[in-house]
């Protein structure tokens, strides 16, 4: 495909750790949207009548680049983002290796015809099959917290499924995106299948809905996702939106405390809290609060924040200036109304990069913005609570539904909690981790977005589904139902109401004795 033309613009890149410069790179303008859509749209038809197997056997390359090129990746990861090298290892490059064998194993299976056995045998005669079809061209909007597992699935799911790709990155991980471009490339697709664009979020949504993209799938904000639907709904554009979380942990009477504070502290706090399946509320019974919290204190205490050169440090930086200045404010508005810092590890000394230290939080309640909205930073607000009742009320008091966790040792009474919070992925003794689980979908309830992304649900919102319906009387030479009428058609035809809903054998008999007798007009 022709070199995209660029904006005369140029967006730099920077270490959020360190405030090194890591690149500057060329923005994107709406024209090359524009024209990557309708290249795509030339070469996509080739690339779907491809089977399933044959496409599946050229991006399994990009799996061979992935575990070829680990350390480079993780240290790009860990650059661009801010995480440390391990986060980047356990929670992006192994999730997107995992994906790519699970989906190219399983993309013929999903993409199989599948048909329907007759709903009654008045229509016996009528064979229906159901067909997956690729969409054509679909728009990926993907965000800075998960650079690369989060598109990536998404694009390899959207390759296979026989459609075409053109994807925008967030701009604050450029270094990130041409990382996952250069492993896309590497399965050798055709010219213009696969385009990467650069340009600013403000601009990215309303530059694929008005080139005519056939699907949008974006990753963010609730705020932007309604922003999109709004603008999706003029061409009536299908759109697939995974939003904010604000996800609740119930830790009962009987959990292992230890486990539950250490996955509190890794679900929580890993990626700096910048994860929007991330514990943010933690809501834990009276009996055993005060035990909890010591645990808790302890492990959050001994966490080592900063940047990561030897792979010693647990946590590493926020991404963004402005994502920092959310949680401090957050974490200002739960002081003011009452809450105190129970615990918090040691401050990073002189860093010049975006970190915090991690903060837990008590004398918490849903006054607080910490509370109540998607903080997205390293703190843990812990709650008590008397009765289950309670603690799922509290933990469905939110208008986001991503995920939530029940912790016990008792998985029967967990489970049963774990089904009346809404939200769409529930774990039980362990949290956020499910993302990574390539046959799991992803998604949640409420104002955390519509359609899943991941496993077989997640890779059929790539398709869309197309029946196709053969007569087995095709040759005679109408239908039974078919011109001309009268009134004896009219009287025989009531006999399928007494077949299908007939009160006794009698009823049904009659009823098939009278549609038999205009039979005989399908061959007149």
């Amino acid at each position: 495909m022709k070199k995209l033309s660029t904006a005369g613009e140029k967006i730099a890149g920077c270490n959020p750790a360190t405030g090194e410069k890591l690149g500057e790179f060329d923005v994107n303008t709406v024209d090359d949207v524009k024209y990557a859509i309708r290249k795509a749209r030339e070469v996509q038809p080739k690339w779907a009548s491809l089977s399933a197997k044959e496409r599946a056997s050229r991006i399994m390359k990009i799996r061979e680049f992935l575990v070829n090129n680990v350390d480079d990746l993780a240290l790009t990861i860990s650059r661009d983002n801010g995480k440390t090298r391990i986060d980047a290892l356990v929670t992006e490059i192994l999730p997107a290796i995992l994906a790519t064998k699970y989906y190219c194993k399983k993309a013929p299976s999903f993409l199989r015809d599948r048909y329907l056995f007759p709903g009654s045998f008045l229509l016996a005669n009528k064979i229906s099959k159901i067909r997956r079809v690729p969409y054509g061209v679909v728009g990926i909007i993907s965000p800075w917290n998960y650079p690369f597992c989060i598109p990536f699935s998404e694009v390899i799911m959207a390759l296979l499924a026989g459609n075409a790709v053109v994807l925008k990155v967030a701009t604050e991980t450029q270094l990130v995106g041409h990382k996952l471009k250069k492993a896309i490339d590497v399965a050798d697709l055709p010219d213009g299948l696969f385009t990467y664009i650069n340009m600013p979020g403000r601009l990215a949504g309303d530059a694929f809905l008005n080139a005519g993209v056939d699907k949008l799938f974006f990753t963010g904000s609730t705020t932007v996702g309604k922003e999109l639907m709004k603008k999706a709904a003029n061409t009536l554009t299908p759109i697939c939106l995974e939003l904010g979380g604000n996800d609740p942990m119930i830790v009962c009477e009987d959990a292992n405390l230890e486990r539950a504070a250490a996955g509190a502290v890794w679900a929580g706090l890993q990626n700096a809290g910048q994860s929007c399946g991330a514990v943010e509320r933690i809501y834990v019974h009276e009996s055993v609060y005060e035990k909890f919290l010591e645990i808790l204190k302890e492990k959050v205490e001994n966490l080592r924040i900063g940047v990561d050169t030897n792979f010693q440090i647990d946590i590493g930086a926020i991404t963004t200036a402005r994502q920092m200045k959310i949680v401090e404010e957050h974490i200002e508005d739960a002081l003011s109304r009452g809450a105190t810092i129970y615990a918090q590890s040691k401050p990073p000394k002189n860093l010049k990069g975006n970190f915090l230290p991690a903060i837990v939080l008590v004398n918490v309640n849903h006054s607080m913005k910490i509370m109540k909205e998607e903080t997205f930073g390293p703190v843990l607000p812990v709650m008590p609570y008397r009765y289950t009742s309670e603690a799922i009320a509290l933990a469905n008091d939110s208008t986001l539904g991503l995920t939530a966790s029940v912790w016990s040792r008792n998985r029967k009474k967990a489970k049963e909690i774990g089904q009346k919070i809404k939200a769409g992925v529930i774990t039980i003794n362990d949290h956020l981790m499910t993302h990574g689980m390539p046959e799991t979908p992803w998604g949640g309830f409420k104002e955390s977005g519509i359609g899943r992304t991941h496993g077989k649900i997640g890779f059929d919102e790539m398709t869309q589904v197309q029946v196709v319906v053969d007569d087995l009387l095709s040759s005679t030479k109408k239908g039974l139902w078919w011109h001309p009428y009268e009134r004896r058609l009219y009287n025989r035809f009531k006999g399928a109401i007494d077949i299908v809903s007939g009160k006794s054998w009698l009823n049904k008999l009659k009823g098939l004795f009278s549609l038999a007798r205009i039979f005989p007009r399908i061959f007149f």
